[in-house]
């Protein structure tokens, strides 16, 4: 199916040849630490690059501000988008540029050749993500986007129902976390619990009201990682790179539990041990 002729979203392209064009601005800098648009405190935008991403921008709860790209990349879009992602596409504009342009605004190139921008929705509650809900990921000091990236991917995969966010994590909506989940941090449920670095670890109480075993993924377990997966509701707890969770988080849940290693290793890379955590919950659940 072609979304220009379904939608007339044709009449939408506009054709850009300057970089310094202000409509390109949701999309300038984005190589600039300080004043890159994704920036929460800045335009707050949400951008999402190439075929597999944007679709999932278009039809998440992000409202769509604007499609760019190159004249053959949006063509495949087009082609792309089911029927309802394509009326929701065909209500912002599509700007036709070249890779070159597309650069220079970006601050570098981007060879997927699309991008698309959305503005920030309000934040969902923790008890919007884990009511009803039987499995969660809850991070603590989880800083690197790319590892914040690939735990959303990893729990879209194996049926996480949501993420919730402790102390000192990264921004999940940074354009590498948004690439590196493949779009799935736009999908899956997300909040964040209230409270300090010392004092967050009091909202998993909630979760244990909820009905939900707290489990604290460290080295240092008292029982197996599987042994801990088989109860009605999960909450997976993991931290840090190297410093993993902090001792007020572990002294606030029900399980400490360990993935066995081999000798000489002692843990493995956090969103890796979270995937197989939530394969091992899969598993529980399963029977």
């Amino acid at each position: 199916m072609n979304a220009f002729s379904e939608t007339d979203n044709l009449a939408n392209i506009v054709e850009i040849d300057d970089a310094s064009d202000s409509r390109l601005d949701d999309i300038r800098n984005l190589n600039k630490s300080d004043s890159r648009p994704d920036l929460p405190g800045g335009k707050g935008l949400v951008i999402a690059e190439g075929n597999l991403i944007v679709p999932r921008l278009v039809r998440s709860r992000f409202p769509l501000r604007a499609i760019f790209g190159t004249p053959s990349k949006l063509a495949v879009l087009a082609d792309a988008l089911s029927t309802e992602e394509a009326k929701i596409a065909a209500t912002v504009p599509w700007y036709s540029l070249s890779r070159e342009i597309m650069a220079e605004a970006a601050g570098f190139d981007l060879h997927r050749g699309l991008l698309a921008s959305a503005d920030r929705a309000p934040e969902l509650s923790p008890a919007e993500v884990y009511r009803g809900a039987k499995t969660l990921a809850l991070l603590e000091g989880v800083g690197d986007h790319e590892n914040i990236g690939a735990l959303f991917r990893n729990a879209a995969g194996m049926g996480v129902d949501g993420v919730l966010f402790g102390a000192a994590c990264a921004d999940p909506l940074y354009r590498r976390s948004v690439r590196v989940s493949m779009g799935h941090v736009l999908t899956v449920p997300f909040a964040t619990l209230e409270g300090t670095t010392t004092t967050w670890q009091r909202s998993l109480q909630e979760l244990k009201d909820e009905g939900f075993r707290t489990v604290s993924m460290t080295p240092s377990g008292t029982v197996n990682l599987w042994d801990a997966m088989d109860t009605e509701k999960v909450a997976i707890l993991v931290g840090a790179e190297g410093s993993g969770l902090t001792e007020h988080a572990m002294a606030a849940t029900d399980v400490r539990a360990r993935i066995p290693m081999s000798a000489g290793t002692d843990s493995l890379n956090v969103a890796t041990s979270a995937a197989i955590a939530f394969y091992e919950r899969l598993r529980a659940i399963a029977g």
